[in-house]
């Protein structure tokens, strides 16, 4: 009987998901957790292989006696030796476009924290600021409207066009930055820039890109210092995107206004991480997508990933 094996399951469900519908495929063994010195032993008579974080490099694959197939629970793939996967004729399949309007949901709860201060303001009124003031209102932080702001946007793929979007309905300007310039024609207040333009000429700045040997440390020291002092930069890409050290110095030194992240370059974040004691610095535990629903979606793509490789011709095939 075919043998599945989850390496790393709990975060994609922590137990408000079902796995049962993987026993009709044979056994299963599901982990919430494997740690490195673990895969070896936990995987070496597995048939299939599903992994969301933990790496599945040339060394481990090579142990695997039986493997057949491998399932990523993410987009990213970088946690498999893909190529040696190829060379050993092992389809690794990932779960696409999932979390599009999750990411992009995440990247306006940070803007509209950055301009309204709703956590600020409702923590101050329960502290009493509001019972002891003779006002009946004031403001803990300069209050903005998104409305005519510019955002812009770097990586301009279907999550940043989804960002476009929600843009847009807030009647703001929007600068895109890609490799690859489709046509936008139908968008008001939108144009083409250059990383430069966006970074001189932002008021919001977000990151979309994947990471790649171009990207990595975009959101570095001389990106930041073309930027404006009121600027916001928001990363919910991949965490080495991002100079951590730099965006760090750039915050507490006042070179921009605010940053939010939901990623990091070492996740779960390590204790001595700059970002974590920078001045204005909203940090989320990677929970772009881990919304109830879209979760529920991203079981769904795994279940066509596997009735597909059933039937012969695997699908969402990165390799």
């Amino acid at each position: 009987m075919p043998k599945t094996v989850i390496l790393d399951g709990y975060t994609t469900n922590p137990g408000d998901l079902s796995w049962d519908w993987l026993k009709e495929y044979g056994e299963l063994e599901v982990y919430d957790l494997t740690s490195p010195d673990e895969v070896v032993g936990r995987t070496r008579d597995a048939d299939i292989v599903i992994t969301n974080k933990t790496p599945l490099p040339r060394q481990v694959i090579e142990q695997m006696q039986k493997v057949k197939f491998i399932a990523l629970l993410s987009t990213g793939y970088n946690v498999v030796d893909c190529e040696y996967a190829r060379q050993r004729g092992i389809p690794v399949s990932n779960i696409p476009t999932y979390s599009t309007m999750a990411v992009a949901q995440l990247v306006f709860a940070y803007i509209s924290e950055f301009c309204n201060g709703v956590a600020l303001h409702s923590q101050d009124v329960r502290n009493g600021g509001w019972t002891a003031s003779p006002h009946f209102c004031y403001w803990k932080q300069p209050l903005i409207e998104m409305n005519e702001k510019t955002i812009g946007i770097v990586g301009f793929g279907k999550i940043g066009q989804a960002v476009a979007n929600i843009a847009e309905a807030y009647n703001m300007k929007i600068l895109a930055c890609s490799g690859h310039e489709t046509d936008q024609s139908g968008r008001k207040n939108f144009r083409w820039a250059s990383l430069d333009e966006i970074a001189a000429n932002a008021d919001l700045i977000t990151f979309h890109t994947p990471l790649t040997p171009k990207t990595e440390k975009m959101l570095g020291a001389d990106f930041l210092s073309k930027c404006k002092p009121s600027a916001f930069v928001i990363n919910t890409s991949r965490g080495p995107v991002v100079d951590e050290q730099a965006l760090a110095d750039a915050l507490n030194s006042d070179k921009i206004a605010g940053a939010a992240v939901d990623v990091l370059s070492v996740e779960p974040a390590r204790a001595d991480n700059p970002l974590l004691t920078a001045k204005n610095c909203y940090i989320t535990p990677h929970i772009a997508w881990a919304g109830f629903e879209t979760r529920q979606r991203l079981m769904s793509v795994l279940k066509e990933n596997f009735r597909a490789f059933a039937e012969g011709h695997p699908i969402n095939v990165v390799n």
